[in-house]
Order: structure tokens, then sequence, then C-alpha cells
């Protein structure tokens, strides 16, 4: 879509360019008969028209200030030792078992956290325009 965008302009400026050049062969060809001192007004208001004041400029990256917010994060999964105590107890014989560490690999599930992203200079992309400055 961004060709198109760009055919079209050019060839928009390449017909005001033959517009401005036909009409200013025209202008003088009607001043030279009628009165050879004076320009149409129509032809100087044409050639002073917008087309002389657009330029094309480039795309480039702009640097922006964003203000601190809160935004959703994704924690990722991840395996965790799980560490937990055992307490003593008598087993069925009447024995007392002493309490002890048990240790269980298990799969932490991956959950969204709402953290503070204090303000930060971030970069965008500007697309080229025609850049046209009114008087």
């Amino acid at each position: 879509m961004t060709a198109s965008t760009r055919v079209r302009h050019v060839l928009a400026g390449a017909a005001a360019t033959g517009l401005l050049a036909g009409a200013a062969a025209l202008g003088t060809a009607g001043a030279a008969e009628a009165a050879p001192a004076s320009a149409p007004a129509s032809a100087t208001a044409y050639a002073d028209g917008h087309h002389d004041r657009c330029t094309w400029q480039q795309g480039h990256w702009q640097k922006y200030w964003v203000k601190g917010h809160w935004e959703k994060q994704w924690h990722k999964g991840h395996r965790s030792d799980h560490r937990a105590w055992v307490p003593g107890h008598y087993d069925r014989h009447g024995t007392w078992q002493l309490g002890h560490w048990s240790h269980h690999d298990r799969w932490q599930r991956g959950h969204w956290v709402n953290v503070y992203v204090p303000g930060h200079w971030d970069t965008h992309w500007v697309k080229g325009h025609w850049n046209c400055h009114h008087r």
C-alpha cells in the first residue's frame, strides 16, 4: 500500500509540474497577445500555489518520553524445589518417627503480574510523508 501511495504522489507531482508549465506557457502566450507588460493573475496565482511549498520528509526514528504506568507482564512457569517440613509422628507400631525436610521438585505455573514501569524514553518509527508549509 505504501508503494501505491508513493506512486500517486509522484504522479500528482509530475501532473502538477506539467500543469504549471502548460499554464505558464498559455499565460505568457495570452499575455504576449493582449498586453506584453503584464502576466495574467491566474498563472501567477497558480505558480504561487502549494506545490512549491511541499517537501518529502524521510521516515525516521523519533524519541519520546513515556510516563510511568502499570502494565501486566507474564511470568513464565519454572521448576522449583519445594521444601516442606514433615512433622514427627507415631507409626502403626507405636514407634516415634522424627520429623524431616521433604524435597519435592514441582512445576510452578506461569501467571500474569501487575508491575509498575517507571517513566522512560522510547522510540517509534515515523513513516515518510509530504510536509506542506503554510505561509
